[in-house]
């Protein structure tokens, strides 16, 4: 099925790449992945809590007083930055860049269950994208891990529309757990996706590059 629902630049990574975050997730529960939602849930949770107090501060002020509340003021402020921090390290120091953790169950209940974690990456000024595939085997507690890359323009066209098939045969078939669970999406024999090359990987920067200086010099003339 092809997603062409909106468009994004096509030069710019951070929407090449979070619209592709947004779509993994998407297509694997689709096929009957489970998602865990235990790191995002810690987020949200130390997010909304460090907004909580920032409002109840800002309501006793205004209501009480700087007189009455300067005491628990300190308190509060204190306790914002930790959970600011704790915010701060739990994104970068545990997430990091996870999409996604779940399971498949398959057909024969849990003696098939395949345990999934994906954490998505790119580097700056180079439109590829890589995930961090980590998952267990059923019976088999042993970890799995390997990396995986392909460019965006395989599932980007030229125009900043997103395909969903290309990006789905490439997930199938690079990762085991999900070629099983959605064996029809396995490309056999070949490579759905072909290597990244230093000079396919350099001409999509000098296109980057390219628009950024034409935006530049369009900036100028103004």
């Amino acid at each position: 099925m092809s997603s062409q629902a909106s468009r994004i630049n096509p030069y710019s990574l951070p929407d090449l790449k979070n619209t592709t975050d947004e779509a993994l997730p998407n297509y694997l529960t689709s096929i009957k992945f489970t998602q865990k939602h235990t790191y995002t849930d810690v987020r949200l949770a130390l997010g909304y809590t460090a907004v909580a107090i920032a409002g109840a501060l800002f309501y006793f002020d205004y209501k009480l007083g700087w007189e009455k509340t300067k005491a628990w003021t300190l308190v509060a402020c204190i306790v914002y930055f930790a959970l600011n921090s704790a915010l701060t390290y739990w994104i970068w120091g545990v997430e990091k860049g996870r999409v996604f953790v779940g399971e498949h169950k398959g057909v024969q209940g849990l003696t098939e269950t395949f345990q999934l974690s994906l954490q998505s990456s790119t580097e700056k000024h180079t439109p590829v994208y890589e995930l961090r595939v980590s998952y267990t085997k059923p019976g088999n507690s042993e970890e799995y891990t390997f990396y995986i890359k392909a460019p965006f323009t395989r599932w980007f066209t030229e125009d900043g529309f997103f395909q969903s098939k290309p990006f789905q045969q490439w997930l199938a078939t690079e990762i085991p757990p999900i070629g099983k669970a959605d064996p029809k999406n396995v490309v056999k024999g070949e490579k759905v996706v072909k290597q990244v090359t230093a000079a396919n990987a350099g001409a999509a920067m000098q296109d980057i590059a390219a628009s950024t200086a034409q935006g530049t010099r369009n900036r100028k003339a103004r």
